[in-house]
């Protein structure tokens, strides 16, 4: 079975940081894309951040452009965010995602069918 599972939320000061992981199991990311969604309350999710099978080709939000990189580890069978810069209006669950993909990346959830993450709070306030 195809699991994700995120870790390394929690509360944070403005302008701080945080690197969340997104940990494999049951399957080996090599094969596979993966997407950085999040969801505030009241609000829908959005993509943030993506990187191909093989690393080469990431995408961001113009929100996180400058302040958040993702990178792979596929040895470790694990994806990070690293977040740096936070703002309160990063507060929000975030989900990592998966699907076999050879080139690129989506930053759009509907693009990620395979597997989901259950997600990982990150709160950003003084």
């Amino acid at each position: 079975q195809l699991q994700l599972v995120e870790s390394g939320g929690g509360l944070v000061q403005p302008g701080g940081s945080l690197r969340l992981s997104c940990a494999a199991s049951g399957f080996t990311l090599d094969y596979y894309a993966i997407g950085w969604f999040r969801q505030a309350p009241g609000k829908e999710r959005e993509g943030v951040s993506c990187i191909s099978s093989r690393g080469g080709s990431t995408n961001y939000a113009d929100s996180v452009k400058g302040r958040f990189t993702i990178s792979r580890d596929n040895a470790k069978n694990t994806v990070y965010l690293q977040m740096n810069s936070l703002k309160p209006e990063d507060t929000a669950v975030y989900y990592c995602a998966a699907v076999t993909r050879d080139y690129g990346c989506s930053l759009r959830s509907r693009a990620y069918s395979e597997a989901w993450g259950q997600g990982t709070l990150v709160t950003v306030s003084s």
